[in-house]
């Protein structure tokens, strides 16, 4: 599977028109890439995922949602602080060689606190897609969260070389890099 970006904006179209349907109030979050997103899917137990077509948590395993639906769901989850949910969601997707499944993977790795884990997830990521920005920019806020500050800097000038710096993924790291975001 490779999460696309009309995949994603389909998955996001779908999990808002299902939390409309709920009740619910969909809106967009940014997440560093311009993409956009919604609401958090509704809250499941532990071991759950939000099945949008049955409306109910279901057991969040291989083949119960497509891998696109399952990326989408952690995406949201991530973004909104819930990395536990978010990593229950991610890992039920069946291709893990994705790039954009390793970086949110790392995404709530790291900001769950396992920083480590986070920065190798996102090291694999760019294995498979040496030029993703959104995973450049995680790649850097890591290495700022571990004080790596050189190895951050460098991860800015990749940036600027790919997308300039008047893209979201070099301006947002430039601000974590200068202190003036309150990121973590």
């Amino acid at each position: 599977m490779k999460i696309t970006n009309a995949g994603r904006k389909s998955a996001a179209v779908m999990a808002a028109i299902a939390i409309v349907a709920l009740g619910g109030q969909a809106h967009a979050i940014d997440n560093g890439g311009g993409t956009g997103g919604t609401t958090p899917p509704i809250e499941c137990k532990t071991g759950m995922v939000y099945d949008a077509d049955k409306k109910i948590c279901v057991q969040a395993e291989a083949g119960v949602l497509d891998d696109e639906q399952l990326y989408e769901q952690g995406r949201v989850l991530a973004l909104a602080g819930r990395y536990g949910e978010a990593l229950t969601a991610l890992g039920a997707v069946v291709d893990k060689d994705d790039a954009m499944v390793l970086t949110m993977i790392g995404f709530a790795k790291r900001k769950s606190g396992a920083l480590a884990e986070g920065i190798a997830l996102y090291h694999q990521a760019l294995a498979f897609e040496p030029d993703n920005l959104n995973t450049l920019e995680y790649l850097g806020e890591g290495y700022v969260a571990s004080g790596e500050m050189g190895l951050a800097v460098t991860q800015l000038h990749k940036l600027k070389t790919l997308c300039g710096p008047d893209c979201d993924q070099y301006q947002q790291l430039a601000t974590v890099i200068s202190g003036g975001a309150n990121w973590q």
